[in-house]
Parts: structure tokens; C-alpha cells; sequence
């Protein structure tokens, strides 16, 4: 993993927006600094954290959050100057299948939810990674709450379309966890408050690297590589080399 910037940003009322700059390749590059950003909701971000993001080149905002997530906790983003904001919900028709997933006693929760994801959200998938490949100059941020599970799926495609080294795309999965503790401790305070399971809840909260080295597994099994997993939900060529210029450089 190689570092030339700071890649988590300081942006005050947010906990985990970080840069995908500076991640090796397999053929020895590196993806570019100030270019993509993944994140958890900027919520609740102060009216500072605008100006930070300007700053370090935002122009695009990619929410993934549920409809009623951004209806409940509205993106201030989306009012920003110059700043292009899209919607597009990664996990919005899986919840009947979340608590299927549950009830399967799994020995990784959210394995089986991530397989899920990139097998019935293909379409959603397809629509996120053209929405950043066709998105102006300047950075695109993605993000959902946590920035953990949404964004950590959309954030290995990125990296894998980039030829980035297996072992960076689960370390920058992993890195995760350090940076959200907070948002966690919170979460489960308030599961066990309105007399919810804060056991299994706790098992969708964790961000461990073997959860990340079976996702990609399972893509290598069934479909050879990322690259051709992006080709098989019906990415354009044109739209992955469009990511492959955006993540290093045309």
C-alpha cells in the first residue's frame, strides 16, 4: 500500500471519508489521489465539511443510501454549489432478503449479503459505476451510512477495475472498522435501548478482512476476475476504461 496524501479526510461531523489514491497496481502504477472518494453519510457533517470536500476537488456525490434513509437524514451535499448529487440505492430490495440471511444462522452475515448484492443489485451496480464514469472532471464521492458495506462493495469493483493488488483492496475494506467505532458504539446503544438484538445486530457492524477476501472469491469463481464481472452485469467497455482513466490517469 503506497501513501503520498492523507487518505482519510478531515472533515468535521463525518468519521470515514477516505481517498483511493495511492494504491498500487498489478502492472506497477498507482491510482490517482483527489479522484474518488468513499465515505459514510455526510449527515451529519458541519457546515465546514462543504468547504473541505470543495476544497480537496469534490463535484460529484454518489448516495447510496435507501430512499428512506436520505428522506430521514436529508445529504447536505445535495445542496452544494457545483456539486452534481445522484441517488442510487444499492440494498433497497433486499430487505426481505437481509432477514432471510438472518435466519440462516450464517457463519458470515454479511457475505452473504454482499453475494447478494453484487447477484440481485447487478442493475444498481451497473448504474453507480456508470454514473462515475461518466461524471465530470473534478472527484466523486460514494458513500451510504457507514461507508462499510455499500460503498466497501462499490469501492473493490473500482479498485479491481484499476488492477489494483488483491491484498490493498481488502486491506482499504478493512480499514474501515478503526475509523467508525463511534457510529458502531452508537448503533448498538440504540438497539439495545429499543429492546432490539444487538448480538446479530453487531455481526452486520463488523469490517473484517475475510468477508472481503470471500466476496472476491465468490467473483473470481463465478465470473474469472472483476473485470469480468463488470462485463457480465452489462457494463459498457467504454464505461470500465472509462473508470481505469478516472483511477489512473488517462
Amino acid at each position: 500500500m503506497l501513501t503520498d496524501f492523507p487518505r482519510l479526510l478531515t472533515v468535521p461531523g463525518v468519521l470515514n471519508i477516505r481517498d483511493l489514491g495511492g494504491y498500487r497496481t498489478r502492472r506497477g502504477h498507482q491510482t490517482r489521489w483527489r479522484s474518488l472518494y468513499r465515505g459514510d453519510s455526510p449527515h451529519t457533517m458541519r457546515p465546514e465539511g462543504g468547504e473541505v470536500l470543495r476544497g480537496a476537488g469534490l463535484r460529484s456525490v454518489i448516495d447510496l443510501r435507501s430512499h428512506h434513509e436520505t428522506v430521514d437524514e436529508p445529504n447536505p451535499l445535495a445542496r452544494t454549489p457545483d456539486v452534481a448529487y445522484h441517488t442510487i440505492p444499492l440494498f433497497d430490495d433486499l430487505a426481505p432478503t437481509i432477514k432471510d440471511v438472518k435466519a440462516r444462522n450464517s457463519d458470515d452475515l454479511l457475505l452473504d449479503l454482499y453475494m447478494e448484492a453484487l447477484n440481485a443489485q447487478s442493475g444498481a451496480v451497473r448504474s453507480v459505476l456508470a454514473t462515475i464514469a461518466a461524471a465530470p472532471e473534478g472527484a466523486v464521492l460514494f458513500h451510504c451510512t457507514a461507508g462499510k458495506d455499500r460503498t466497501g462493495i462499490i469501492a473493490a469493483l473500482l479498485l479491481g477495475a484499476a488492477d489494483v493488488e488483491r491484498e490493498d483492496i481488502v486491506a482499504d475494506y478493512a480499514l474501515t472498522g478503526a475509523h467508525i467505532v463511534p457510529l458502531v458504539e452508537r448503533l448498538l446503544a440504540r438497539t439495545r435501548a429499543t429492546g432490539g438484538d444487538p448480538v446479530t445486530h453487531a455481526r452486520f457492524l463488523r469490517c473484517e478482512a475475510p468477508t472481503m477476501e470471500a466476496m472476491l472469491d465468490h467473483i473470481e469463481k463465478r465470473h474469472g476476475s472483476i473485470a469480468g464481472y463488470l462485463t457480465d452485469i452489462g457494463l459498457e467497455v467504454a464505461d470500465i476504461e472509462a473508470l481505469r482513466d478516472r483511477l489512473l490517469g488517462g
